[in-house]
């Protein structure tokens, strides 16, 4: 019996070859390839404008600086969520103000929104929680009324879809990540995808400086043009070395998320005889992704989900906690972020864990990770 991991990125012989072209083109920061990419990701995505950037972390940044996000200004956003989501907030000197998420899905609610909401609302970042689709439709009709701007954190949506169409493509502005955990990888990299063309302009030059001529463009020139700096920018960019790789995982991204699918519905089955375990699922408007696949402990199971965690890891299956809360972390102690009560974030936090799931993942190791719940259930206290 081996270690069976939580996540393994799929990359073969595909990446190897495209990352190898890049080097012999001699161009290995951002150039050709990133261009490419972007055109490529706009096309599955179904997004009008594609930005690359250095991370899904930088993404969020730009989405809100676009979006005139700034001091002064109110952003509801998760606490059930990477820390990333709020930090985008604070990074523009803005207020992450937290709101609560629904016990099924993992997701903001338009009605956990609206009672986050002050009067100092102007933005709101909903995310796509382990590749769950929200319920994009009804936060937008509770914002588009009152001005406020929808953020979607797609980092872990790519192959999720919303009402029959791609996630992030009904927000204001979309972004995504290529983290090694994500479908969809460059190592580490992001995107920023609008429907705005004059957001999408602004993030591509403040993705670089704020340069009047981007970095290309002053390269395949003999004779550059003299560039200036429009406003304070940021050093955001992603190389061609990394976006080779996501042309390439774009590419296998349908056969990614069929596999997956097929996994998590033979969890399910599995799970379906462990009372006291409940999976997540596709909501009724979307289909996930399963970038995650996580997993409630309930209370009529025999052990709490710490507890679970050790016996799967007894078991060489390495799971792992699910999603953080934001608003218990040091860096958000003491700071003013709403006064929403946030239990179903608080007990999700406590009581869910994610199981392995990987392209590659085997039948037997499937069968492993189900053995180890089957024999965690039949534990006595």
């Amino acid at each position: 019996m081996s270690r069976i991991n939580v996540m393994q990125p799929w990359l073969g012989a595909e990446e190897i070859a495209a990352v190898t072209e890049v080097i012999r083109s001699g161009w290995v920061a951002q150039g050709p390839r990133v261009a490419a990419f972007e055109q490529e990701f706009a096309r599955v995505q179904q997004a009008d404008h594609a930005v690359a950037v250095s991370s899904c972390t930088t993404a969020l940044h730009l989405a809100l600086v676009v979006a005139g996000i700034g001091p002064g200004d109110d952003v509801v956003v998760p606490s059930f969520s990477f820390i990333a989501t709020a930090n985008a907030v604070v990074y523009v000197g803005a207020r992450p103000v937290f709101a609560d998420v629904d016990p099924v899905t993992g997701n903001l609610t338009a009605d956990t929104v609206a009672a986050a909401m002050t009067p100092g609302t102007r933005a709101v970042i909903v995310v796509d929680q382990g590749g769950v689709p929200v319920d994009l439709g009804a936060v937008r009709g509770l914002c588009d009324p009152l001005g406020v701007v929808v953020v979607e954190d797609a980092a872990c949506g790519a192959g999720s879809t919303y009402r029959g169409r791609p996630v992030g493509v009904g927000a204001d502005v979309a972004a995504w990540s290529f983290h090694p955990r994500k479908i969809v990888t460059t190592g580490e990299g992001g995107m920023v995808t609008t429907s705005r063309p004059e957001w999408a302009d602004r993030a591509r030059r403040l993705r670089e400086h704020a340069m009047s001529v981007s970095a290309a463009e002053r390269h395949a020139s003999v004779l550059a043009p003299a560039e200036q700096y429009l406003e304070v920018g940021f050093n955001y960019r992603m190389t061609d070395l990394q976006a080779a790789v996501g042309i390439v995982q774009l590419g296998r991204l349908p056969e990614v998320v069929a596999r997956r699918r097929e996994i998590a519905a033979v969890y399910t089955d599995q799970l379906a005889e462990v009372p006291g375990l409940r999976p997540v699922a596709d909501p009724p408007w979307g289909t996930c992704n399963f970038q995650s696949f996580w997993v409630e402990v309930g209370p009529d199971f025999p052990l709490d989900r710490d507890a679970l965690l050790a016996h799967l890891a007894a078991a060489e299956v390495s799971a792992r906690r699910g999603i953080m809360a934001t608003h218990r972390q040091p860096a958000y102690a003491g700071r003013d972020a709403g006064s929403q009560p946030l239990p179903v974030t608080e007990h999700l936090t406590d009581s869910t864990l994610i199981l392995p799931v990987f392209h590659q993942m085997s039948g037997a190791q499937i069968e492993q990770v189900a053995d180890a719940l089957r024999s965690a259930a039949a534990v006595r206290i």
